[in-house]
């Protein structure tokens, strides 16, 4: 496909400018090694697996799959079904090796590509190909790297050997669910043993789940792709977990799953204990639970509530070395974290996550005045005053493992990535293209509400010259759109360079202001997402004279569909034109794991669930709307673009739909050029 404006076509050729950027890090368990993918350049999206000696500076190749797969030419549909599902879950686009797994002192690893399986030897760089039953999907090695664990076919193997280990029972083993996959952050479903003796697995039957259709309109003779959806309010997986010997022992670990029903995490804590995190239904109930693998006896080690939801922080619940409990300890100002129950001297700073341990301290991403930025402190669990470790403003991420602290820094000019090991410092080689713009978009946080917001302008903005508004918006749970990582503004500044005023406002409900803030949008989003779009846009247009609220126009997808569709529906009089891509018209037809945490059940709050559904707004359509939606779309099924455009046709309200056979939630960089140039063309004809 030729896309002609040189920006968008060369956010499709980078992977909007991903491709050639070290990625997916694991380091040694000593901090003495790093793995790594990387493609070779900024246009070339097979990622080949590298090997850094920290100490040394050196880097190696050690897995190639144009050379292991010579001709392969990156295509979605060669991978296996689990493969291409794990990738819409994780949002991957980057081809050759998606994921790898590897022993703790990076000697061996394993991955698959187009369901077959290899290993690596990194000191050699040699990879073989290892027999497999079925396409191989999650391979993981034990401690010695001489046995892999693999999913195919819905079954769990063990090599060398092509027997399953799991029992044709009906059920998914080793695999995760819909609900851990896209809403809980588990795109696992096996754990070896440190011993090597068995492994722990998830076994997942979705019998009692509707079964969907996705069918493909440009292959009418095919049948539809199925699919279960734990839709809200509706049955969800029965997710058990087993300890499974490579003896054919079998043991399943009890806790009360009716009460608990979602896996959030698990694994081993050694041969003769297991730890697992579960939650309830509504997500307001968080467990810690030990188990004895010989049992299958758990014993609830930690409990965190809360009377809206548990706001899950990462690197928590946990046990720490000397047997202390590390968990969220939330109050309305502030996101923090208690040992034991007693809560830590965290005063100032919002906990983001627990990246690790360092020094033997806690290593935090954490939020420090400005939520744009957000730092990495040392928590002293003994009581100490937090460290600063990166005093200048950005986004900054890390991973550490002995000594070792692998730092991710990211401003407005761009991505620094750095080892730091004793007194030393090394950087990371990055091949990823040079970003087009450095954009330093003006914030302010406005109304009473402190909502933070941004505005871009062209860069060859005239002051005095008025221009319509784009604002450019998500506005959901478990997102962040104000935040100085500066891929995100890219495409925003290309926006202002069309010709619009591009107006970002993080809403409340989104993350990493204040659990206060967050949860303001319990069991209800639209009024208040709404109403904080409308009184920050009113507030910018105060400040910033250029902004022509007269023309206003919106778009956004998923959550940011379904309020980009909510503006022109419920507030003509403020938003003049909206593209929706991918909207949930009726949250009864959404991801359960995602709506329920917030909403509800439907079926106890009819009302609540009725006041966010678009579709008895379609009459009242004034407005001209775009809805955009991927025909293959298992995250955001395409009934519910449908559903609101039939209420629109019968209401005979005219409105433009645009279909994408064959795409999924995520638009590949030639879909996204195709969806944006539609966009412009669309806003440009009806806001002048």
């Amino acid at each position: 496909m030729t896309i002609a404006d040189p920006f968008l076509a060369l956010s499709a050729r980078t992977g909007r400018f991903t491709f050639g950027a070290p990625r997916a890090y694991t380091l040694a368990e000593d901090g003495t090694r790093l793995l790594l993918l990387r493609s070779t350049g900024p246009e070339d999206p097979f990622d080949r697996l590298h090997l850094l000696d920290v100490e040394t500076g050196e880097e190696r190749l050690v897995a190639d799959p144009a050379a292991l797969l010579p001709g392969r030419t990156g295509d979605r549909d060669e991978l296996p079904p689990l493969e291409r599902r794990l990738r819409e879950r994780v949002r991957l686009t980057a081809a050759g090796i998606g994921s790898y797994a590897a022993t703790a002192d990076l000697s061996v690893a394993v991955f698959t590509l187009d369901g077959r399986l290899f290993r690596t030897d990194t000191a050699t760089g040699t990879s073989d190909e290892l027999p497999v039953a079925a396409p191989a999907f999650d391979p993981r090695p034990d401690a010695t790297g001489q046995r892999i664990a693999y999913v195919g076919e819905d079954a769990l193997y063990v090599t060398p050997g092509l027997e399953p280990l799991s029992p044709d029972d009906g059920a998914r083993w080793g695999v995760a669910e819909f609900a851990a996959a896209e809403e809980l952050s588990r795109s696992r479903g096996h754990w070896w043993r440190p011993d090597g003796g068995a492994l722990l697995a998830a076994r997942v039957d979705e019998s009692a789940l509707p079964r969907w259709q996705l069918a493909d309109p440009t292959r009418p003779a095919e049948p539809a792709d199925d699919l279960a959806y734990p839709h809200s309010g509706g049955p969800h997986a029965d997710v058990q977990l087993w300890v499974l010997g490579l003896d054919r022992s079998r043991v399943r670990l009890h806790w009360d799953a009716a009460e608990f029903p979602y896996l959030v995490d698990a694994g081993w804590a050694g041969d003769d204990e297991l730890l697992l995190t579960v939650t309830d239904r509504l997500q307001q109930r968080v467990l810690l639970l030990s188990a004895d693998p010989a049992t299958g006896a758990t014993t609830e080690l930690s409990r965190t509530t809360d009377e809206f939801w548990v706001d899950a922080l990462p690197g928590t619940p946990a046990r720490l070395g000397d047997g202390r409990l590390l968990t969220a300890h939330d109050t309305p100002q502030a996101r923090g974290l208690a040992l034991d129950g007693k809560p830590l001297d965290t005063a100032g700073l919002q906990i983001r996550r627990v990246a690790g341990r360092l020094h033997g301290r806690l290593l935090c991403e954490t939020g420090q005045g400005d939520p744009a930025d957000q730092y990495l402190h040392l928590i002293d669990p003994d009581g100490g005053t937090p460290e600063l470790l990166t005093p200048r403003p950005g986004v900054h991420t890390a991973l550490a493992a002995g000594d070792t602290l692998l730092l991710t820094s990211a401003d407005p000019t761009g991505y620094r990535r750095t080892l730091h090991r004793a007194g030393r410092e090394l950087t990371i080689t990055d091949l990823g293209p040079e970003l087009p713009y450095v954009v330093r978009p003006l914030l302010a946080r406005v109304t009473e509400r402190a909502l933070p917001t941004s505005v871009v302008y062209p860069r060859e903005h005239t002051p005095g010259r008025r221009l319509p508004v784009l604002l450019d918006v998500y506005g959901g749970p478990t997102h962040q759109s104000v935040a100085l990582d500066p891929r995100r503004w890219q495409q925003r500044q290309w926006w202002a360079d069309q010709g619009f005023a591009v107006v970002t406002t993080d809403n409340r409900g989104t993350s990493n202001v204040s659990p206060a803030f967050t949860r303001a949008v319990f069991r209800g989003f639209s009024r208040v997402v709404l109403d904080d779009q409308v009184d920050a846009l009113r507030a910018l247009g105060a400040d910033h004279p250029d902004l022509d609220l007269g023309r206003v126009g919106v778009r956004g997808w998923s959550f940011g569909g379904w309020l980009a569709a909510l503006c022109v529906l419920r507030r003509p009089d403020v938003f003049h034109a909206a593209c929706a891509g991918a909207p949930p018209t009726d949250w009864r037809l959404a991801s359960g794991a995602y709506t329920e945490r917030y909403l509800g059940l439907p079926q106890e709050d009819p009302e609540g669930y009725a006041d966010d559904d678009l579709i008895p707004d379609a009459p009242g359509l004034t407005r001209p709307l775009l809805l955009t939606q991927g025909l293959a779309d298992d995250n955001v099924h395409p009934a519910q673009t449908m559903l609101l455009s039939r209420a629109l046709t019968r209401a005979g309200r005219p409105h433009s739909v645009l279909p994408l056979p064959g795409v999924t939630h995520m638009t590949p960089g030639a879909v996204e050029a195709q969806v944006v140039t539609a966009e412009l063309a669309f806003l440009r004809a009806n806001l002048g």
